[in-house]
């Protein structure tokens, strides 16, 4: 039987992911004796780096932010040492903020420097495993973000970023069948980082996904809240 299932963790917001979450996935993990793991994006939050939204005066300093960020990775790195990273909008938040201060590439950190992410830790755009894509969804939203996702893909496809779905959907033509799969997401809604969306009726769904039979079934797996 084939057994290199994949693990696919929903965005953390490092450090304001849920303190139950980790624990989660290492139970999916098990339970689905999955070989392969990816971080499908957003690992940390970088909420001091924002461009588009003030930063709230009541969170850490970016110094500050990063320190305690380092400390959480550090956990997550030890519970997985080998894991792919999808690279999500809120990772990229330094680079953007650098070139809204015109500053030139050449002086841009890379993201696994900026973090201190072992070797056992690989970071790209996407990734593609077994013919499924892997991408953080940067650039889509709405419920349906997954499956626009596998529809302009044209194969299946499975995403994060969307924090408040948690959902499978399958596409059949004549020719195939594909599917999109959106992994929910691992943060701690209450914490002061996610409070713009404390009146919104939708909430975020948290959870994490499995592929599994070299890509052919997805499996949304919803943690207890």
């Amino acid at each position: 039987m084939y057994k290199d299932h994949v693990l696919v963790i929903g965005d953390t917001h490092i450090p304001w992911e849920h303190p139950n979450y980790l624990d989660f996935c290492l139970q999916i993990q098990r339970r689905v004796k999955c070989q392969t793991v990816i971080h499908i994006g957003d690992l940390v939050d970088n909420h001091s780096f924002s461009t588009k939204w003030e930063p709230d005066p009541d969170l850490p300093s970016p110094k500050d932010e990063i320190a305690e960020s380092k400390k959480h990775i550090a956990i997550w790195v030890k519970a997985f040492p080998f894991l792919r990273i999808c690279i999500g909008n809120h990772d990229s938040r330094p680079n953007i903020k650098a070139r809204h201060a015109h500053l030139p590439k050449e002086l841009f950190r890379p993201f696994r420097d900026i973090w201190g992410l072992p070797k056992g830790w690989l970071d790209s755009f996407s990734w593609e495993i077994d013919g499924v894509i892997y991408q953080h969804g940067t650039g889509l939203s709405g419920d349906s973000a997954h499956i626009k996702a596998a529809s302009q893909n044209r194969q299946s496809t499975v995403i994060g970023h969307t924090h408040s779905t948690g959902a499978i959907n399958y596409l059949v033509s004549e020719k195939d069948r594909i599917y999109g799969m959106n992994v929910g997401c691992g943060i701690s809604r209450h914490e002061l980082a996610f409070q713009y969306g404390k009146d919104f009726l939708k909430k975020p769904v948290l959870g994490c996904g499995v592929v599994t039979d070299r890509g052919k079934y997805a499996q949304f797996f919803p943690m207890e809240i």
